[in-house]
């Protein structure tokens, strides 16, 4: 009876967040990764333009352009966004939070690698570390990066020029 009283317990204990996340993870994919797994993310072949988005929950012009990144991953299908997190690995909650807030479907990745200095270049030569920063990708495996806040006309237009 003892064994039996704790089994109920923790399923009751535990029940309601595992159905919290059920529910969440039907919208989004997310995921801790550390730079090397970005790394392979970036290689993977695609016949789409593949869009890395680098923003932060704490970030507002991340933020802000974050509806636009979404609104393109809707209306073009020859798109793929993933956004990247530069938030707090140790506190995952927060982007979990956060995306559930603001309804995100794309794929969410918290980047868990806090030596900066050794990759950023690898994203790119021309990134300072500043976000938001977007990395584009064509089929073809050639890069375009944009450090800044965009709009979701110069997000089309970035995106048109490398179609």
């Amino acid at each position: 009876m003892k064994t039996l009283s704790m089994y109920i317990l923790l399923v009751f204990f535990f029940l309601p967040r595992i159905e919290g996340e059920s529910k969440f993870n039907i919208h989004s994919e997310f995921a801790i990764i550390d730079f090397p797994e970005f790394e392979r993310l970036t290689k993977e072949s695609s016949q789409k333009i593949r869009i890395f988005n680098f923003w932060a929950t704490w970030c507002a012009p991340c933020v802000k352009e974050m509806p636009y990144f979404q609104k393109v991953q809707e209306e073009d299908t020859e798109v793929d966004l993933i956004f990247i997190s530069m938030d707090d690995g140790r506190k995952p909650e927060r982007v979990t939070n956060f995306m559930e807030r603001r309804k995100i479907t794309a794929p969410v990745y918290l980047l868990n690698d806090v030596d900066y200095n050794k990759w950023i270049d690898k994203v790119s030569p021309d990134w300072s570390g500043a976000i938001p920063a977007t990395l584009f990708i064509k089929p073809n495996g050639e890069r375009s990066f944009h450090e800044g806040e965009l709009t979701y006309d110069e997000l089309k237009s970035m995106i048109n020029q490398l179609k």
